[in-house]
């Protein structure tokens, strides 16, 4: 589409410091009405830093920012919407027991002429961008009751029902499936197309070069490169994120054969989302679990770390009956999860690095038998995490919270790995991750392979799924497939999933 040459927003020679570390290195970058612009990097590049000065979250050190070609500070988020700029995190800011409409609504204030709020007017107002949005689902219900897509649709239509003229978007398509995530697309499409502009924030790579008219590369804080629409694909965009080739994921090694089985489940079910799972792990295993959304991948792997109950079936942790009473059980038992959901059920986010390693081994850590902590160990632990990962931190008293995603996710992988655990978990690990850090994950997880840890991994990134030794695809809760060395890829897996959809139905 034809771009409007003059700049809606402009970021021009942004500093900003936290301690020692630059998180932004004099950036300049400019969007245009209309342009749906990537933003890539490495996990702590400053691509966090960034958008959250723009919503008025954090103060740059020295910079400046325009609107329309004048200068503007934004000192709080209410501030960012006045002037037209919006927001949709990865972790979606919603109201989980306030409808659609009130979650629409939300913040926006309509008086009629006795100063009262007109709400005839307000829900015209949502009606009317629901329309635009083609939301063919119920609005007057919680959204906690709606599919991931339904809510990413309705953060969309807050943003239009205040007005937002630039749309920044962390991750949109990262817990949806194919399908889900065309119809996304074609909606950033149409916005373009009225000339709302959309900051694009993806790890995907292969939906940047799909998408943008233009892309900016951020490196250690510092912007390193601006690519254009037909000189952006994915081998251009890895070499300026990285500074050079990613070594690829390893494929599996395919040396479990013989070792002894480390977890079994019989004929699991808890439904409705599992009917009957049946699968063997063995010692210094690496599994991939396959499936589309709601195969019941997610809900497999809460069974066996005791965040759920199964109705019915059997599990076995080294040839013992295995029924553990809850996720503490399920650790001590030396099982541990990665969950797909990091920032609510993985971390503690208003605690510092220290903390979060440290949470699933406190018992280890204690002096003696008294409920002591060897404060010096817990500390030297966190150092090892911190550098056997290469989390990017001021050390183990930062905050997780204000860590980027990636390194989020590094330090709910560092909580197990400390521990040494028999059997871990991991649900979508590279999710929001960058392609260098994906690529270290996977050699972790190798290397727990080779210590005799049987690993789990759940991926919607088939390809990725390769570095497995052995895959089982899910469909509709049950194990459909297996698929074993040179026969584990992408095209084989999805023809799998698809094939089996609808034949479980009653």
């Amino acid at each position: 589409m034809s771009i409007d040459a003059s700049p809606l927003l402009e970021v021009i020679g942004v500093d900003k410091r936290f301690g020692s570390i630059r998180a932004l290195d004099e950036v300049s970058l400019a969007v245009r009405p209309g342009e749906i612009h990537g933003l890539v990097g490495a996990n702590g590049a400053g691509k966090s830093t960034l958008i959250r000065i723009l919503a008025g979250v954090q103060s740059p050190d020295r910079g400046e920012i325009r609107i329309d070609g004048q200068p503007v500070t934004i000192p709080t988020p209410q501030r960012a919407a006045e002037l037209g700029l919006a927001f949709i995190h990865q972790e979606l800011n919603l109201v989980p027991n306030f409808t659609g409409y009130q979650n629409m609504a939300l913040g926006i204030t309509f008086r009629n002429r006795a100063g009262l709020m007109d709400w005839r007017a307000l829900r015209a107002r949502t009606s009317s961008v629901a329309r635009r949005l083609n939301m063919e689902f119920a609005l007057d219900v919680p959204v906690e009751k709606l599919t991931v897509t339904e809510r990413w649709l309705i953060s969309i239509g807050r943003a239009l029902v205040r007005n937002a003229r630039l749309i920044a978007m962390d991750e949109p398509t990262g817990s949806l499936s194919l399908a889900e995530s065309e119809r996304v697309f074609r909606i950033i499409r149409d916005l373009s197309a009225s000339g709302i502009a959309v900051l694009y924030v993806s790890h995907r790579l292969g939906e940047i070069e799909e998408l943008c008219d233009r892309v900016t590369v951020f490196k250690d804080g510092a912007k390193v490169a601006d690519l254009e629409k037909g000189s952006i694909t994915r081998a251009a965009l890895v070499r300026a994120i990285v500074g050079g080739d990613v070594q690829a994921v390893e494929a599996g090694t395919h040396q479990f054969a013989g070792a002894p089985v480390v977890l079994e489940l019989d004929e699991v079910a808890k439904r409705p989302a599992v009917h009957g799972v049946s699968l063997k792990l063995h010692k210094g295993e690496v599994l991939g679990l396959a499936g589309l959304v709601g195969s019941g991948r997610t809900e497999t792997a809460r069974l066996i770390f005791g965040a759920d109950a199964p109705d019915s079936g059997r599990m076995t942790l080294d040839g013992q009956r295995y029924a553990p009473r809850g996720t503490w059980d399920a650790a001590k038992h030396g099982l541990g999860l990665v969950p797909e959901e990091r920032r609510t059920e993985g971390l503690v986010l208003t605690e510092s690095l220290l903390f979060n390693v440290n949470m699933a081994s406190w018992g280890n850590l204690r002096r003696s038998r008294l409920p002591l902590i060897d404060h010096k160990a817990s500390r030297a632990q966190a150092a090892r995490a911190i550098e056997a990962l290469s989390i990017k931190a001021t050390g183990t008293s930062h905050i997780v919270g204000r860590l980027s995603g990636g390194n989020q996710q590094k330090v709910v992988m560092g909580k197990w790995l400390v521990r040494r655990p028999k059997v871990l978990v991991l649900d979508e690990p590279s999710r929001g991750v960058d392609v260098a850090s994906r690529a270290e994950i996977y050699r972790h997880i190798r290397a727990l392979a080779a210590d005799g840890v049987g690993v789990i991994v759940i991926s919607s990134e088939f390809a990725e799924l390769k570095a497995c030794d052995r895959v089982l695809v899910m469909s509709e809760g049950r194990i459909v497939d297996e698929l074993i060395g040179d026969a584990i890829g992408e095209q084989p897996i999805l023809q799998s999933c698809y094939a089996h959809i609808g034949r479980h139905a009653s």
